[in-house]
């Protein structure tokens, strides 16, 4: 059994159906918190300053991520819902089966995020990992932890990483995958399942998961409003005429 979202910019009703006998969902990748093609096209016209913005204005919290969290891989913003893992520490040889799991059976689309306690001098991504989410066809990776095989990913691939460190450490006998899709802290954010990920070169913000059409909203009439200013200014010469009659910075 799995569920399918329907409505509306995003979908908010759950409608039970039945799973397909060829595709195995463990670790709970049962939620499909897919959203509309016109909500991800809308927060791709939209730069995550303006979107943070919203997200301090109707979450009343702060949603952008550590400056650590940066792009890795390229210049490529992305966009999608999270698929969350946990890591702790661990002196056991294990491979991170909650992350491979989730790259494999996550919707396309997604955005897998890793939650390792902003330890940043393993990689808790790689090449192999980068090429099981690109044929999988999902949306990019954001990692409280390090990234390695930066070069092949490079070089092979369009999958853009965003994570606090570059390292060539493994995981192996340091830490190993506790749980997928759980709130996991990353860059400073607790990230719930689902909530949007929104990361450009600017940095990474996270949507909470209510809150995603009425922040596309705001940060789309926060865009209008500054090209209307930054319009003015230089129509006027003057960055005071500018911020007097729009009232913003």
């Amino acid at each position: 059994m799995r569920f399918n979202t329907t409505g509306g910019g995003l979908g908010v009703v759950l409608l039970k159906t039945e799973e397909p006998r060829t595709r195995h969902r463990p670790f709970g990748f049962r939620r499909e918190t897919m959203y509309s093609k016109i909500s991800i096209e809308g927060y791709m016209k939209v730069s995550t300053a303006s979107v943070s913005d919203a997200v301090d204005k109707i979450a009343g919290k702060r949603g952008y991520m550590d400056h650590a969290i940066k792009p890795r891989i390229s210049e490529k913003k992305i966009v999608g819902p999270a698929v969350t893992i946990l890591e702790s520490a661990t002196e056991e040889f294990l491979p991170p089966q909650h992350a491979l799991d989730a790259i494999d059976e996550s919707p396309e689309g997604s955005v897998i995020v890793i939650g390792i306690n902003g330890e940043s001098e393993v990689a808790v991504w790689g090449g192999l990992m980068t090429a099981g989410a690109e044929v999988n066809r999902l949306a990019g990776a954001v990692l409280d932890g390090g990234v390695r095989d930066v070069t092949e990913i490079r070089r092979d691939s369009d999958f853009q990483v965003f994570a606090r460190s570059v390292s060539p450490g493994t995981t192996l006998g340091r830490f190993k995958t506790l749980a997928a899709n759980v709130p996991v802290l990353c860059g400073g954010i607790m990230v719930h399942p689902g909530d949007l990920i929104v990361a450009d070169l600017d940095g990474v913000v996270v949507v909470p998961m209510a809150n995603v059409e009425d922040v596309l909203r705001m940060a789309t009439e926060i865009e209008v409003r500054e090209a209307e200013q930054a319009r003015l200014i230089r129509e006027t010469g003057s960055l005071r005429e500018g911020l007097a009659k729009y009232g913003r910075i």
